[in-house]
């Protein structure tokens, strides 16, 4: 079977526009996997949101990242994308960063070049490096790797700051330091989308937002322009974070879930999120055979035998 990461190349490499869910947990990731997503994107700030109930500002530390990923790699077997935000720091830390993210069983890493602490790219008020200074990081991250396929994905915001022209000329320059892929954040209209694929010779990450800067159009059109992926990094959290809402807000107002019952997946629906079918199976085959045990009790010191 091809590697993880290879799957992932593979996957960005066809351009049309493959469809990658967020995860910020394994939980999440399971249910991607159940419904046949062929790849899933471990979000920053999901992570930022969920585990630490904090906004998407740099505030993810790299070892928390890393277990996140550790966890969410062990429950699924789907390449996994995963936001390194800025790397964490310069080169040196790009190369820990790659490293520990890769063994901890990612497919590729997405890095970018705003200042550490960055900023959700859908926030007001990002400032970015010098495109020298990505690029030696983004070297550093190529360097680092152990797999070939293992994805560098290397994403610029500076289109906020200086305008289209301006993406486009730094990505070119995260192309030739060696990026498999580029992403360019937060395009304002269609016209730039379409730009971004068609000047950019390497696979396009599109990163779709409910409620962000950038248009969102289906993946039919996405598939046209030639973008490699349709990213929908925190669809998943959103959803869930409405459906919470409600839940426990009728639960409050009416003090049962008479009225939201059908908002709740069932108790079954709930193991078989889990796979707890596999863990009982595996709790069977284990079980100590009574017989067995005695037979061993009878010729323990001071048995019958």
């Amino acid at each position: 079977m091809a590697s993880h990461a290879k799957r992932l190349k593979a996957i960005l490499d066809r351009r049309d526009a493959a469809l990658i869910p967020g995860t910020p947990s394994a939980l999440f990731a399971r249910v991607i996997e159940d419904l046949g997503y062929e790849c899933a994107y471990v979000t920053g700030a999901g992570i930022a949101n969920m585990h630490l109930g904090m906004p998407d500002i740099g505030l993810v530390t790299l070892s928390e990242l890393a277990d996140h990923v550790r966890a969410i790699s062990a429950a699924v077997d789907l390449p996994l994308m995963v936001d390194g935000d800025t790397g964490f720091g310069n080169p040196l830390n790009m190369i820990r960063t790659v490293s520990m993210i890769e063994r901890a069983g990612a497919a590729g890493i997405q890095i970018e070049d705003q200042i550490f602490p960055k900023k959700c790219g859908h926030f007001d008020g990002k400032a970015v490096i010098p495109t020298a200074e990505m690029v030696g990081k983004i070297k550093a991250a190529v360097d680092t790797r152990d797999d070939p396929d293992f994805q560098v994905i290397a994403r610029t915001d500076v289109l906020a700051l200086e305008g289209i022209d301006a993406a486009l000329d730094r990505a070119h320059a995260f192309i030739e330091a060696g990026a498999d892929a580029t992403f360019v954040e937060a395009p304002v209209d269609i016209q730039q989308m379409v730009r971004i694929a068609r000047e950019l010779p390497v696979p396009q990450i599109a990163n779709l937002v409910h409620g962000g800067k950038t248009p969102a159009p289906p993946r039919s059109e996405l598939d046209a322009m030639g973008f490699g992926a349709a990213l929908y990094a925190n669809a998943a959290l959103q959803g869930a974070l409405k459906a919470v809402q409600d839940v426990l807000g009728s639960l409050r107002e009416r003090g049962s879930l008479s009225e939201v019952s059908d908002r709740l997946a069932s108790f079954g629906d709930r193991q078989n999120a889990v796979a707890k079918a596999r863990f009982d199976a595996a709790e069977e085959r284990y079980r100590p055979d009574p017989g067995a045990t005695a037979a061993r009790q009878d010729i323990r010191p001071g048995g019958t035998g």
